[in-house]
């Protein structure tokens, strides 16, 4: 079987960035004299991109903005973001290990968040990844992001540039924006359970679910993509 292409979210996938992620939201409702929010509370908010959160946010935390309200929170909550992007930001158990595992065995590896580009890159460097991803594709990259299932077309075929072939290729995320992008572009998507999502993840529909990324070799080998 030609080598498989598996495409990977980052946030909620790959990498616990929560912390860091209330920390910026919680810069945001400091400047407007909102209380904080707690973790939890954030974790189902996240995954939409910093506008949409920095909304939620604010409704959450007395009363709604408009989106003429929103530039200058954007701002306050990248640059807080930028200043403090891997203070707590962690990968999930059993990354480094099993991603290893899959590249050493044949797995051709790429990331596609909705992420900004900028920060994407400002992240990466501090999480033990290095070497293992022929490309990283965050928003702004192209102008077309997830769920458009072209920016995954073209993160796949970045991937699998040199491979002396095409390969099945499959979204592994945490989200309904993950498993949208997967059905949009015509392949399979594995969900994460402990990752960043309102609706958890055994309701979305995705072809497989599961509760440690451990488990991802098996779930592949399941879906016959290894």
């Amino acid at each position: 079987m030609p080598a498989p292409a598996l495409i990977f979210d980052l946030d909620g996938t790959l990498a616990d960035t929560a912390p860091d992620l209330l920390g910026a939201t919680n810069a945001v409702l400091a400047a407007r004299d909102r209380p904080e929010l707690d973790l939890t509370s954030l974790r189902h908010m996240v995954g939409f991109g910093a506008r949409a959160l920095i909304l939620q946010a604010m409704e959450a935390s007395g009363a709604a903005v408009t989106e003429e309200d929103l530039p200058p929170l954007v701002e306050i909550f990248l640059s807080h973001y930028r200043d403090h992007i891997a203070d707590g930001s962690v990968l999930f158990p059993g990354v480094t290990q099993t991603l290893t595992s899959l590249k050493n065995n044949g797995a051709r590896l790429g990331i596609l968040t909705n992420k900004p580009q900028e920060l994407t890159d400002l992240l990466m460097p501090h999480l033990a990844l290095k070497g293992l991803f022929s490309c990283v594709y965050g928003a702004g990259r192209k102008s077309y992001t997830k769920p458009d299932p072209r920016i995954f077309h073209d993160v796949v075929e970045d991937v699998l540039k040199g491979s002396g072939g095409g390969g099945p290729a499959v979204m592994i995320g945490d989200s309904i924006t993950d498993l949208n992008t997967a059905r949009a572009a015509g392949v399979p998507c594995i969900l994460v359970s402990y990752g960043f999502t309102p609706v958890p993840a055994k309701d979305l529909g995705g072809d497989a679910v599961i509760d440690d990324f451990a488990q991802l070799p098996q779930a592949l080998a399941d879906l016959k993509l290894l």
